[in-house]
């Protein structure tokens, strides 16, 4: 039994340093693992940010400035290129007109203290005895037959303004076939009721009228029109010499900063008769309003002054035209 017992110690101590070798190993910290290292950031391509463009400066209107009245007098010459019957504008080229329209605005600067402005009224369409082809009574001018004559006024300083005589046509539909013209910043527009007609009428059997929602349909494309190209003010002209030409006249909206509204008294006759005229228009007549008036060569008797023609009261006209 002693030998057994002697025979099995080697084997105890055997175990006993193997449980020992163990136990330290578990007591020893394990390796840390090697550093991970970031990954390299990837490069990126950065566009610029285009700087953002200032808008164009606002141009300026013949006789300086962006707004037009108060600040000048328009002078002007009314008519249709190449037709001496439809007013003094016809009656000469354009260069002759050019050099006619700043002869007659001479005689009016000693007159005010302020630019006196030489200007044309063009006829874009005219009112017609016939139907025509579309049926509206109005012969509606290519836009391009009329860019030489906006071309020299603008070279010369003078102000065009685009009168529209629709026939049964709408004012708007007219004013849009222009609208190149328009988004010059020394053209403005102009509108006659007189040339308006119902359904049935016809020219110079009626005198035409326009309610006035009509013109302030137009008012409002062409002011957008204006704010949208960045042009200076604008004029929208209405011509008129009964007051019946022009219905519910009194909501007529005259407050559009990009526009200058002004009513131009279109009769003719005796001094007498002009001033009846003028006075019946300004009855009632809207807020805000500038004032015109037209002096007829054949048809006034006698033709009034420069000075006759700016004493007109209670407001003096800011424009002249000449038919």
């Amino acid at each position: 039994m002693r030998g057994r017992r002697e025979g099995a110690r080697p084997l105890v101590v055997v175990l006993l340093l193997l449980v020992a070798v163990l136990a330290a190993c578990a007591a020893e910290p394990a390796p840390a693992p090697p550093p991970v290292s970031a990954p390299a950031p990837t490069p990126t391509t950065t566009t610029p940010t285009p700087a953002t463009s200032a808008p164009p400066p606002v141009p300026e209107l013949p006789g300086g400035g962006r707004t037009l009245f108060p600040g000048r007098t328009m002078i002007a010459l009314y008519g249709h290129p190449g037709s001496p019957a439809l007013g003094v504008l016809g009656e000469q080229g354009v260069d002759a007109s050019v050099q006619r329209a700043r002869d007659l605005a001479a005689q009016y600067a000693p007159l005010v203290d302020e630019p006196v402005v030489p200007a044309f009224e063009i006829i874009a369409t005219v009112a017609s005895s016939a139907p025509g082809a579309d049926g509206d009574y109005s012969n509606e001018s290519a836009p391009a037959t009329l860019a030489p004559w906006v071309d020299a006024a603008a070279a010369a300083g003078i102000y065009v303004v685009l009168d529209l005589q629709p026939g049964r046509a709408d004012f708007l539909d007219q004013a849009r076939l222009y609208g190149d013209l328009l988004r010059r910043p020394n053209v403005g527009l102009a509108l006659d009721p007189e040339w308006r007609l119902g359904p049935g009428q016809k020219h110079r059997v009626q005198v035409g009228s326009v309610d006035v929602a009509e013109i302030n349909a137009v008012g409002d494309w062409l002011a957008g029109l204006t704010r949208d190209a960045g042009l200076p003010q604008k004029l929208l002209m209405i011509h008129q010499f009964r007051t019946e030409m022009v219905r519910n006249r009194e909501k007529l909206v005259t407050d559009r900063s990009e526009l200058s509204v002004l009513l131009h008294a279109d009769g003719f006759g005796t001094p007498t008769e002009k001033t009846t005229t003028w006075d019946r228009l300004h009855d009632a007549a809207p807020a805000d309003v500038t004032w015109g008036w037209k002096n007829f060569y054949d048809e006034d008797r006698p033709l009034l002054t420069p000075a006759a023609t700016l004493a007109a009261r209670p407001q003096r006209p800011v424009f002249v035209s000449y038919q």
